[in-house]
Order: C-alpha cells, then structure tokens, then sequence
C-alpha cells in the first residue's frame, strides 16, 4: 500500500487525469463507435436538462416558498418542539428537520436544500446536523412517487415493508455522515450552523407590522426565488453524474446497433453487478441477475430504475420480496449519485461528499436488507 502510495506522488496528476479519462472514453468508443458515443452523451445532458433539472428547479422554487412561509409564520419552530422527542433518538437531528422529510418525501432530494438555505431553518442545527441533512433528506426522495407507483403494480404491503425499510437506512445514512463530519471537524460538533440566533430570525407576530397578505406575498416570492438560484446550482451535478451513471447503466437498442441517442450506454454496471449475483442473493433475496438492474439504476436515478418494473414483471423476474427491496433502496437512495455532489456543493461543504456519499450507500443496502427480512417476516406470519 505505501509503495502504490508513494508512485501515485510521483506521477503528475494530469497524467493520471488524463489516464483516467483517456481509458474511461477509448472504452465507451469502442464499444458504441466515437460520433455515437459523442452524441449520446450531449443528447442525454440535453434531455437532463430539459426533463429533469427544470422539473426539480420548480420543485425548488414551490418548495422554497413554502418553506420560507413555515419559517415565517413559525410552523417550523412547531414541528421543532412537538418532534423533538423523536427526531433526536433517531436520527440525532432537532425536530424542524421532519419537514425536511416531508418536503423531499412528497417531491425530490433537492427540496431540502431550499429549507437548509433559509437562515430561520438553519438557526435549529449544529454544524455537524446541518451536513448530514444531505443524506437524511436524500433518504425520503421521492417516497410518495416510488410508493404509489409500486401500489400501481398491484403491490400493497411491500412497498410499506419497503418504506419502513428506508426509514432504517436514513437513520444509519444520518448518523454516520454526522460521525464522519464529527471526527473531521471537531469544532462542527459545537458550532452553529446559522450565523444568527432563532430569537433574532423568527420576530414575535405582534412585532411584525406589515399586513398579513403583504406577509404571505412577501414569504412566497423571497423563498421562490432563492429556489430557482438552488435549482441553477445543482445544473452541473446532475447533468455530469448523472450522463456517466446512465451511460454505464443503459445498453445498447433493441435492434444492438447504436444510433447516438440519448440513454444508450454499454451496461458496464449491471455487467459487473451480474458477477456478485451471489452476494446480492443473500443480502437481498433477489431470485434472478436481472433484479440487479434496479438498485444500480437507482444509484443515478430513481425514475429510471422505476421504469424497469414493467418489464421484469412481465418476464416473470419479480416477487414480494423484490418489490419491498426496490421499495427501499430505490427510496433511501433516490438517485443520490447524480445529486450529492450538487446538494453538498449548494450547502458550501464540497469537501465532505465523499463522506456523504459513503455514507448513504452503505445506509441504502441497510435499507435493502431489512425491507428483505421484513417481506420475510411478513410472509411467515400470513
């Protein structure tokens, strides 16, 4: 180890960038041809940007003017005192972070931030508890989405085994972020993460003297806009991650011959996953190797891994127990590798997304494996 150590110092590190890179596209090219290749990845950052970023940008702008009126009209400072005794044991967070869960519950893992940048909302959280909202609310992105949708399947108990599952992961997604942040940064254990006090953020309502429509008007507008500069910010993460994650996942069209669209891609992920069938199989209880597509399509996107439902149970792959696994894992983790890294750029703590992103995988098996042994205990009591 410290020999590898000491010739990864002596090379340059634009040698070893462009080593990287170099294999990284000579292998893409090879497989679909360099033109198609090229245009698959432009066409799937275009259709990125088109059909996700912009949908997640008005999730930010709804979600930050909503969260801008609970903070001024004190619903976060109830949620804080009435969930205090739950949200502490378990996830080691303040009460005013369940509306961060209810936020990206009902929409996506971005909405949290549009929470975490109110200065009202920061003022409930430490430093260390502040980061590890990344993960806590990536954990519930999109829940309502992949529960209905699996309802829709004619599934009932095991996307609930599966939710409950992913309310597992989060806890163990959470507290480890917040050891690591505690470990790196001592001081973040102590330190505010607001630079003013609640006292100073949230005026007594009697103090306020603009009119009420005036309040609420002025509420919607200030958060809406501080959600469309989120939705800016996460541009660069989601259309980077995002492109390499799916262009790794997705294979080639039905006919096998590449035509440079968007979403084709040389299945290296599923082709690796495919070689630890074995350990998947006991972790999870999956049946069959293609049941590994999902959690790997999840990885980048949980919308995408949705849609390889139909097929699998039209080809007779799927079962109870995969159900509650997709649940779980595809909720917990909700497509957090095409969205970390802008989440936590957002919040100014870029240093800390390999710790988040660690974290949060190992939160999402978690997920996976109990939503696996609920489904089991679940079919020995029926």
């Amino acid at each position: 180890m410290k020999l590898l150590k000491r010739i990864y110092n002596a090379i340059p590190t634009g040698i070893i960038c462009l080593a990287v890179l170099g294999g990284l596209f000579t292998y893409l090219g090879c497989n679909m041809g360099v033109g198609n290749m090229i245009n698959t990845i432009m066409y799937t950052a275009h259709d990125l940007l088109l059909q996700t970023v912009f949908f997640l940008m008005a999730v930010c702008v709804i979600t930050g003017a909503l969260g801008r009126l609970f903070v001024d009209f004190g619903v976060v400072k109830l949620m804080e005192r009435l969930l205090r005794p739950f949200m502490k044991p378990l996830f080691g967070l303040p009460g005013a972070a369940s509306l961060g869960a209810v936020v990206t519950f009902l929409s996506d893992n971005p909405a949290i931030i549009s929470l975490a940048k109110e200065e009202g909302f920061k003022s409930y959280f430490k430093k260390y508890q502040y980061i590890s909202l990344t993960n806590f609310g990536t954990a519930f992105g999109m829940g309502l989405l992949v529960i209905i949708y699996m309802f829709g399947q004619g599934y009932y108990a095991e996307p609930l085994l599966g939710f409950v599952g992913a309310i597992c992961g989060a806890m163990v997604s959470t507290r480890m972020m917040q050891r690591f942040v505690v470990k790196a940064y001592p001081a973040y254990r102590d330190e505010m993460a607001a630079t003013k006090a609640v006292e100073e953020m949230e005026k007594p309502e009697e103090e306020v003297k603009e009119p009420m429509f005036q309040r609420i008007l002025n509420a919607l507008l200030d958060g809406g806009k501080s959600g469309v500069d989120i939705g800016l910010a996460i541009i660069p993460g989601v259309l980077i991650i995002s492109t390499l994650v799916m262009i790794l996942t997705f294979g080639a069209p039905d006919s096998g011959i590449y035509t440079g669209a968007a979403y084709e891609g040389t299945e290296l992920l599923p082709w690796l996953g495919a070689k630890c069938q074995v350990v998947f199989e006991w972790l999870f209880g999956f049946t069959d190797p293609h049941l590994i597509a999902f959690p790997i399509t999840a990885l980048g996107a949980v919308g995408a891994a949705l849609s390889l439902v139909p097929s699998f149970i039209t080809e007779g792959w799927i079962d109870g127990n995969a159900i509650a696994v997709f649940t779980a894992i595809g909720m917990c983790w909700s497509g957090f590798l095409s969205t970390h890294t802008a989440m936590l750029d957002t919040l100014g703590y870029r240093k800390l997304i390999s710790k988040a992103i660690l974290s949060h995988f190992i939160g999402g098996l978690v997920a996976a494996v109990i939503a696996h042994w609920l489904y089991e205990l679940y079919v020995f009591i029926a």
